[in-house]
């Protein structure tokens, strides 16, 4: 079974087989190694299943980035407060010109107003932007007008990583090959891997055709070893991928 935790554990072994430095996504902006990964985490639903991510990692001396919504299903303070006291970088996933349907002073007002209540929990130096794919605003388009360096941050993934250089990998629609699903969660890039599932993945890294710098992103919502939650989350996910394969079409 792929988008377990068992699975997950693989992946990491193999990564620390293959010799790669565990790094943030501030740590690389400011000091990039020469054989990185960035372990990125988009906390968009069930922020426990965040903090297990955050827990094995640091039982393996390994941190990672988690970005949290302003919303409900992913704001748990204490959950923050938790990863953040773990050695893990916090940074905030914004959504912001969704929230306010394209008002881009409204977006910034809470952009900032987010930005402040993060950091009052957890240190925040870089952001990255929640793709909310049912909706018709990106809010990247913020930056547009604005620039998220005025407010102390360092990076935001889709604008900070040369991704000719870093190879990308995401989990968006419970799959490593989501081209055709992934309304806003995809890149430029001159890289391309027939990687379709984990093991696919776990494969590459054995025969050690990767590149020396990944950034993953992980959806820690789709991960489970309950077989009940795993189970709904593959049949809400494969929905959910139907109407994103109308979108990216459109």
């Amino acid at each position: 079974m792929d988008f377990t935790l068992k699975k997950y554990l693989e992946i990491l072994t193999e990564l620390i087989q293959c010799a790669y430095e565990f790094q943030t996504f501030a740590s690389f902006i400011k000091n990039p190694k020469t054989k990185a990964v960035i372990l990125r985490h988009d906390v968009d639903l069930l922020p426990k299943n965040s903090l297990e991510f955050a827990r094995l990692q640091s039982n393996r001396n390994i941190q990672g980035v988690y970005y949290f919504r302003s919303v409900p299903q992913s704001w748990d303070e204490n959950i923050i407060k938790e990863i953040s006291e773990m050695g893990h970088e916090i940074g905030y996933h914004y959504e912001c010109l969704t929230t306010h349907k394209g008002n881009l002073n409204l977006a910034m007002d809470l952009f900032k107003s987010d930005l402040d209540k993060l950091r009052k929990i957890a240190n925040v130096e870089t952001i990255c932007m929640h793709g909310s794919p049912m909706s018709k605003y990106d809010s990247k388009d913020m930056w547009k007008k604005f620039n998220y360096k005025d407010y102390g941050i360092i990076g935001e993934p889709y604008f900070d990583v040369n991704f000719n250089e870093v190879m990308y990998l995401t989990d968006t629609g419970r799959t490593w090959k989501n081209q055709k699903i992934s309304v806003r969660d995809h890149v430029d890039s001159r890289f391309s891997f027939d990687i379709s599932s984990s093991n696919d993945l776990i494969e590459n890294l054995k025969k050690e055709v990767l590149p020396d710098q990944i950034m993953f992103n992980f959806h820690p919502q789709r991960w489970t070893n309950n077989p009940l939650l795993w189970g709904k989350e593959l049949v809400f996910q494969n929905i959910k991928n139907q109407i994103k394969r109308i979108i990216v079409k459109a």
